[in-house]
């Protein structure tokens, strides 16, 4: 079977969603850092895989944005670039699962949460990757970029 994979780091789009609405990120991902990329560079990069699949079969491209970040971080960037403070307050796995508990999700949706944050933790969404380039011909978007763009 022919394929093509495009694996997706952490969407910038949903760091704002993070913060809630007390503007804190809340989570057990320590110091780890992330490579978030906009939605709009993988739609770009989907496209360019469409356009000539045959090229690109066998293919996994890691999609990342131009930087890593810590959320402590993203957090920063977030109170410059919104003008609302953001904070990163880290967790434990058992506080993290505590912390949810109120939104009375599946086990499957909690553990979804929970495990993006230890990913992170563990360095599995750590490194900047040359693929959106690659595929696009044009740099990914950073995180502070991303705040200043239109919402569409």
């Amino acid at each position: 079977m022919a394929y093509t994979f495009l694996r997706d780091n952490l969407y910038l789009d949903v760091l704002p969603l993070l913060a809630g609405t007390r503007g804190v990120i809340q989570g057990p991902a320590g110091s780890g850092t992330f490579a978030g990329v906009a939605r709009e560079d993988i739609a770009r990069c989907a496209v360019a895989v469409l356009r000539d699949p045959a090229i690109h079969k066998g293919k996994v491209y890691n999609l990342t944005g131009p930087e890593e970040l810590s959320l402590a971080r993203a957090a920063e960037v977030l109170t410059q670039g919104t003008g609302r403070t953001v904070t990163y307050q880290p967790e434990t796995v058992d506080e993290a699962y505590a912390s949810r508990a109120s939104y009375n999700a599946p086990q499957w949706q909690l553990d979804a949460w929970v495990s993006t944050y230890t990913s992170i933790a563990r360095g599995e969404m750590a490194g900047v990757s040359p693929d959106v380039h690659g595929l696009t011909g044009q740099d990914p978007i950073s995180l502070a970029e991303f705040l200043t763009r239109p919402v569409l």
